[in-house]
């Protein structure tokens, strides 16, 4: 098998490679002057099972654009099959007509994948579950929060609750809070418009206890420092935070450096600049591809 990386995350590409002993596929991509984006395999693929390896990253756009033209060629050069691992799902948050007037974006590109020729794929903790049925290929949603469980098992902190930031992160917050034996709580919030949210009460028991506040990604930062200054005004021993995708856009490392969180805690779904936070934690993904691949 041969896994073709695209730019967004090569270091985790080769990680892949060398863990699960696949051939790193030789390519070109760049981007010409004018904005278009240039792919070129450098590799012979006929009759080859193929992987992609592209996350969604800073250049969400661009990064989607390299997986349709690397699935184009792998398809015009007779590649036996293309899969696609995309850690991150771009456009997972817009996967439903909230108001009228918009698209749903997350269906459009699963289309997209499907059309350019990816016959499965390959995720991490989608947003919402409901994105694998706007495939009509197979998909492997691989949830991290077990990972999580290990991994904080290992530190043994005491009194341990799981925070879930709202309602709609209940159902993948009880999850951990199951793995780690632990009670759940669930912060109230609501979100006046895009990347601003206020908190206004908690629901459970958070007085001296170690509080673990898990979400899928964390992106500007916006809702992490309130929502751990909420946790330790309702008494919070310590607080730590976990989420599985680190956007980490625009001021988040700001943010996330003026917050009290004690640890916060990632995977390596995407690229992050490890020495910008000092308590920042990674956990690698490698392992749960291993199983897969």
């Amino acid at each position: 098998m041969l896994l073709f990386p695209g730019t967004s995350h090569p270091k985790l590409a080769a990680a892949v490679a060398k863990k699960c002993g696949l051939d790193l596929g030789k390519c070109e991509i760049k981007k010409f002057s004018g904005g278009e984006i240039y792919v070129r395999l450098l590799d012979e693929v006929r009759g080859e099972c193929c992987w992609i390896l592209q996350t969604s990253g800073a250049n969400v756009s661009d990064d989607y654009l390299e997986i349709f033209l690397l699935a184009d060629a792998l398809r015009r050069h007779d590649a036996r099959e293309i899969n696609l691992i995309i850690p991150h799902f771009g456009y997972a948050r817009q996967d439903r007509r909230a108001m009228m007037g918009e698209p749903i974006s997350a269906q459009l590109m699963a289309n997209l994948l499907v059309a350019a020729g990816v016959a499965r794929v390959v995720t991490f903790d989608l947003h919402s579950d409901q994105i694998e049925g706007f495939f009509s290929v197979p998909v492997d949603n691989l949830h991290c929060f077990p990972m999580f469980a290990e991994y904080f098992l290992s530190k043994k902190l005491p009194d341990l609750v799981v925070v879930a930031p709202d309602t709609g992160a209940a159902k993948i917050v009880q999850r951990l809070s199951d793995q780690l034996c632990a009670p759940l709580a669930i912060l109230h919030k609501t979100r006046p418009r895009h990347h601003e949210v206020s908190y206004t009460h908690v629901v459970g028991e958070i007085q001296g206890k170690t509080a673990i506040l898990f979400d899928d990604m964390i992106d500007t930062g916006s809702t992490i420092g309130p929502a751990v200054e909420v946790l330790i005004k309702n008494g919070a021993r310590e607080v730590y935070v976990a989420a599985t995708h680190g956007i980490f856009s625009g001021p988040a490392y700001e943010r996330l450096a003026a917050c009290a969180a004690k640890e916060i805690v990632v995977t390596d779904t995407l690229p992050v600049e490890e020495g910008r936070l000092a308590n920042l934690k990674v956990l690698s993904i490698v392992s749960l591809l291993e199983k897969i691949l």
